[in-house]
């Protein structure tokens, strides 16, 4: 975990700043003196006391200490750019699905679970969320550890905070977060790295997360949301069981439409505003003996060949809760599966519930197919 004394009265100098992890843009405009910066700049000095002088007064930090730490962070304006363009293209399950559901990613799921074997089923048994979904979030967020950003957290915040007006609220009570979190869990905060919107860690919280749902699962005494997999696999439970995760209940059932079906449905949606009865009543029959007033979403999952559909239920309304993505979630329950799959033969908590389907290797029926 990035520690340090970056708190004393003396700090060092500044990292200097490492390239650009490429993810996903989320397509809004930025600030125009961030398009024509160079990238290094230290921020208006006034600028930087006006907020010092709020967070110190809201948060009982020291003053002078959180500008020093502040008039460290220097303007990366390529991450304005890359926040700022637009989304080339919307990807569909089937694309979506070939980044994540892949033999190296899986295989690399079941070493890790493996790996940390003992401290996932203790975790489990006591937040009732699967291993495999712990391990597949792990794996989609971060390929379990291995690429969790290169910006420096600082130089991300302060430059989202500081010159990109879309969202300059959301990421400056984010910047003050992590000022109060570096200093209450004793980490450098010029050392700590993260992707370009100052996500941190193998789980890629933000400050504000860190703080909600880190958890000591060691009994260390400390939250290391960094390199303590004890700790990173409690705080991921943590998350999902306050968004509401019901411990053995489903995620995800196919269905099957009837010929000349009539329904609709909204791809952006993630609501549970359906319920089993109703679906079946329209034609869409929910494979699962769920009772039948049981709330879901109805998803869209388009193959290559055409459209695909399943519904959702409370877990995976829980997994949309970690990334707001109808597709992520998919693509982490498929992997959940498709790695506790591999593992079953070792594994006997796994059960038929929690291990793939049909579906996870894309057979659900197509909307019109007839019942053969």
């Amino acid at each position: 975990m990035p520690t340090g004394n970056s708190w004393a009265p003396e700090v060092s100098r500044s990292l200097p700043t490492l390239a650009l992890l490429t993810l996903a843009a989320l397509g809004l405009g930025g600030g125009a003196r961030a398009a024509q910066a160079e990238p290094g700049q230290p921020f208006p000095r006034a600028q930087l006391a006006k907020f010092a002088t709020q967070v110190a007064r809201r948060d009982g930090l020291s003053r002078r200490r959180v500008l020093r730490v502040l008039r460290h962070a220097r303007l990366q304006p390529q991450i304005i750019d890359d926040i700022s363009r637009p989304a080339e293209r919307v990807l569909q399950w089937w694309q979506y699905r070939q980044i994540f559901l892949t033999d190296k990613r899986i295989a690399a799921g079941v070493g890790f679970w493996q790996e940390h074997r003992d401290s996932l089923e203790r975790v489990s048994a006591e937040q009732g969320v699967p291993p495999q979904y712990i391990v597949a979030i792990l794996g989609a967020e971060t390929f379990y550890g291995r690429i969790t950003g290169s910006y420096r957290v600082l130089d991300a915040l302060s430059t989202l905070a500081f010159d990109y007006p879309p969202r300059a609220r959301y990421f400056r009570r984010e910047l003050e977060q992590f000022l109060v979190m570096s200093h209450e869990e004793k980490i450098d905060p010029l050392s700590v790295k993260g992707s370009y919107a100052g996500a941190m860690g193998p789980l890629q919280f933000m400050p504000s997360a860190y703080l909600r749902y880190g958890t000591d699962g060691n009994d260390d005494g400390q939250r290391n949301l960094f390199t303590d997999w004890d700790d990173i696999f409690a705080s991921v439970a943590n998350y999902l069981h306050d968004c509401g995760w019901q411990a053995g209940g489903p995620v995800v059932a196919d269905v099957r439409i009837d010929p000349g079906a009539t329904f609709q449905i909204d791809p952006s949606n993630l609501a549970l505003d359906e319920t089993i009865d109703r679906l079946n009543a329209e034609g869409v029959r929910v494979q699962s003996d769920v009772p039948g007033d049981t709330p879901v979403v109805l998803l869209l999952a388009e193959l290559q060949d055409g459209p695909t559909y399943r519904v959702g239920f409370n877990n995976f309304h829980a997994l949309t809760r970690y990334n707001h993505s109808a597709l992520y979630a998919m693509a982490v329950d498929e992997l959940a599966r498709a790695i506790a799959l591999r593992l079953t033969p070792a594994n006997p908590g796994v059960t038929p519930e929690t291990a793939p389907t049909a579906r996870s290797a894309g057979t659900a029926d197509r909307a019109g197919r007839s019942s053969e």
